[in-house]
């Protein structure tokens, strides 16, 4: 067991991921004290906040914008505390989708066709092919996704997209398993296939219980597997990652590997899907929190 620590967990925060990250933090901070380590939890809804005296190292348990997109880590390598997760420029580069598309391009990262937009008059892109998804190039957890099946419905989601950033993402929607990888010290975990009951995995049924169903290990075969894991371990890489992120990833009914994003800060709640996949690698929720303070406090 390593030595007891002043931990404060920062956790809520100005996004629209507020309550989600409320409740990744509640959990992390309890399973933090169940391991007999000093837990102040500090909520950085306005940027004059200050942290605890005595903080010896600060969980990252923020979601969507300042917490995900580099703002909060600058805050805190300018206090020289040491942070959960990636630093800065990963975290700005991975909250970013276009950037990370580049990076993953760059470094030969299987990745759909895209464009971006920036208008709400945009024409449908000639280049791509029906359907379509739209995302916010910067928010999280599905906030702001549209899929557009028919042109007629470009209008709308354009619009609806547009209103969460001033940049979209296009892309061609991947038709095969969702799946996603978490990556801890480098190496990616055992494969969580997702799959929602009705429609597609959107904000809502991602959050709301029995709405979705998960398997891991995934049933892909061990060559699937593999590919899948070097498609996440080379996106985690490519936008600089370092202790643990989770990549989101398409599978073809070929096998072959699609990366849809690289999420920094995934969610720890106790039914979150890292937490999932750290269980089938044979850690316990506690363990992997523990570990990935461990890894913050390597850099000391």
């Amino acid at each position: 067991m390593s030595r007891k620590l002043n931990i404060t967990v920062m956790l809520g925060g100005p996004s629209a991921e507020r309550e989600v990250s409320l409740r990744t933090g509640t959990a992390v901070a309890q399973a933090l004290r169940s391991l007999g380590h000093t837990v102040n939890e500090l909520d950085p809804r306005t940027p004059d906040w200050t942290l605890p005296a005595g903080t010896e190292v600060v969980f990252l348990a923020l979601h969507g914008t300042y917490g995900e997109d580099g703002t909060v880590q600058r805050q805190l390598d300018h206090l020289g505390v040491p942070y959960t997760g990636c630093d800065a420029e990963a975290s700005r580069i991975a909250f970013d989708k276009v950037l990370t598309k580049e990076k993953c391009l760059q470094a030969g990262v299987p990745t759909a066709k895209y464009v971006t937009v920036t208008s709400s008059a945009a024409p449908l892109p000639a280049g791509l092919t029906l359907p379509l998804v739209a995302k916010p190039s910067r928010q999280g957890s599905s906030v702001g996704l549209q899929f557009i099946e028919r042109a007629e419905d470009w209008g709308a989601a354009l619009a609806e997209s547009l209103k969460f950033d001033s940049e979209v993402l296009i892309e061609e929607k991947i038709v095969g398993r969702e799946t996603t990888v978490a990556i801890l010290a480098g190496r990616p975990l055992p494969v969580v296939e997702i799959r929602p009951k009705t429609g597609s995995y959107d904000y809502q049924r991602k959050y709301t219980a029995g709405a979705t169903e998960y398997f891991c290990p995934a049933a892909f075969d061990a060559a699937t597997t593999q590919r899948i894991q070097d498609a996440a371990l080379g996106a985690f890489k490519a936008v600089g990652g370092r202790d643990y992120a989770r990549v989101d990833v398409m599978v073809r009914a070929d096998g072959s590997p699609v990366v849809l994003e690289v999420n920094t800060l995934p969610g720890m709640t106790e039914t979150s899907l890292l937490p999932k996949a750290a269980a089938a690698a044979g850690m316990t929720y506690a363990e992997l929190c523990q570990r990935m303070i461990d890894l913050a406090l390597v850099r000391k």
